[in-house]
């Protein structure tokens, strides 16, 4: 059943794929050749927003964080009308192809570099982390009981992958990630309805029983010291937004293949605002399942990333809905792997390369194609990394990443936009590593220094602070 179902998606997704790859040249590729429809994307977006971390470990992480994940949600959508007015606008005045353009033409080569190595570092870790969950599930789930190696799994989904990304590029990810999230809208409030029914359970006493329940509260505002603090999660969330879509070629890709800046705010707002609602139904999803769960004296899981996939396939429900988890799980995780190739290819050949400015358009098209292959051994290979150091829930694990790496790029746009001061340029690559160093520092000994204040996902507001700051000792006097 798990093999028909990924096959059945697959054998659409490569239909979608040969439809918008047919006469697709560099510019369909990198940026859609800006004529995609605003309302297309803003659907789009919220697929590729969603990853199969989110469909796996966002039920899951309801135990522990409760509801408070919409604190952060709701940051998300704040950042991403700071996007829609102030980046936005910019990136479509410069015309770029790659969003790190932005920094050669404001501080020099150096900074340009910095800035897409740090992407490349931060889409390959995190896009290789999420992938590794949907990995771990398919192992489980597929490879383990016919006895074949992770390693094989790995190298066949990203197989997979570059398989449907190589010829359409961005083009092709847009109707994927279309795609995408109808599946998974479809799945997670199917999944909704086969377990609120067999709780017996009518719509209004679901909604009641949620609501009732001690994992929904919602807002957190009593300690401070408390990871689930409101503020410290709605300005994560505020800052997160910004510098994973933002400040990221792999999601602004899709925003600058719309027609104008204006489609591309459409899209940006309604995206933001749909993805809160889709968020929420992964939660009232995880509530539903650890009341199932007690309701059945099934123990839960040590690592809280496989309750969904626990019950949802061992035979608790009827089989449509091990069905369904596997088609979440699948559009989830392939189209997520599938945007991070292709920007991560988009950024190496445009950014570290430089082909464009060096070669005619066979020779763009020659050197991509040589990347896209690289790229997809690379994180094969970061994947099989992450399987031997895993040790904790894959949600924290990206947030936590993206915190780091993430940093610098926000501090240097940030400079850039609200200042007017030039930098001394060639030693920014050493500001950009010096500040992550510092955040280490602050995160290692903040308990004892600020009287147990623990940091979270705001830390990446501090980087990008000491990154700001590094920027200010490098000005150059008039």
């Amino acid at each position: 059943m798990v093999l028909i179902t990924i096959a059945a998606y697959f054998s659409v997704l490569f239909f979608i794929s040969y439809l918008t790859g047919r006469r697709a040249d560099n510019q369909s590729f990198f940026i859609g050749n800006r004529k995609s429809r605003w309302y297309v994307v803003a659907f789009a977006m919220i697929g590729s927003s969603i990853s199969g971390v989110t469909f796996i470990s966002v039920p899951g992480w309801v135990s522990t964080t409760h509801f408070a994940y919409l604190q952060m949600v709701l940051g998300f959508v704040a950042g991403q009308i700071i996007i829609a007015y102030v980046l936005i606008p910019l990136f479509y005045r410069m015309n770029l192809v790659s969003i790190y353009g932005y920094l050669e033409n404001r501080f020099g080569m150096s900074s340009y570099r910095t800035g897409a190595w740090f992407f490349f570092i931060s889409k390959m870790l995190g896009a290789s982390v999420r992938f590794f969950l949907v990995c771990a599930v398919l192992q489980l789930l597929v490879f383990e009981p016919y006895g074949l190696p992770f390693v094989l799994n790995v190298i066949s989904s990203v197989a997979l992958v570059w398989l449907y990304t190589v010829k359409g590029g961005v083009k092709s990810l847009i109707w994927t990630d279309t795609l995408k999230t109808f599946c998974l809208i479809i799945s997670v409030v199917l999944c909704i309805c086969y377990i609120a029914s067999n709780l017996g359970f009518s719509f209004s006493r679901m909604i009641t029983a949620i609501s009732d329940h001690e994992y929904s509260r919602m807002f957190f505002f009593d300690d401070v010291n408390d990871k689930r603090y409101f503020f410290k999660q709605f300005l994560a969330g505020v800052f997160t937004m910004i510098a994973m879509t933002g400040l990221d070629q792999d999601m602004m890709q899709r925003n600058l293949s719309c027609k104008n800046f204006k489609d591309s705010q459409k899209n940006m707002i309604t995206s933001g605002i749909l993805l809160f609602f889709v968020v929420a139904m992964f939660l009232m999803l995880g509530v539903l399942l650890n009341i199932f769960a007690a309701q059945n004296n099934i123990p839960v899981p040590a690592k809280t990333d496989e309750l969904f996939p626990m019950i949802a396939t061992h035979g608790y429900f009827p089989a449509i809905v091990s069905v369904l988890f596997v088609l979440g799980l699948t559009a989830s995780a392939y189209s997520a792997a599938g945007s991070a190739l292709t920007s991560l290819t988009t950024s190496f050949t445009v950014d570290i390369l430089e082909s464009v400015k060096k070669k005619d358009d066979a020779g763009i098209a020659r050197t991509r194609k040589y990347v896209h292959i690289g790229m997809a051994a690379v994180m094969g290979l970061v994947i099989l990394l992450f399987n031997v150091l895993n040790n904790t829930n894959v949600v924290d694990a990206v947030y936590i990443l993206a915190s780091y790496t993430y940093g610098p790029i926000l501090g240097m746009f940030a400079f850039g936009i609200f200042t007017k001061k030039q930098v001394k340029d060639k030693y920014i690559p050493l500001a950009a590593v010096v500040a992550p160093i510092f955040c280490f520092i602050l995160q290692k000994n903040s308990e004892r220094w600020f009287n147990g204040y623990a940091f979270s996902y705001e830390l990446l507001i501090f980087n990008a602070l000491f990154m700001f700051i590094g920027l200010l000792c490098l000005t150059k006097k008039k």
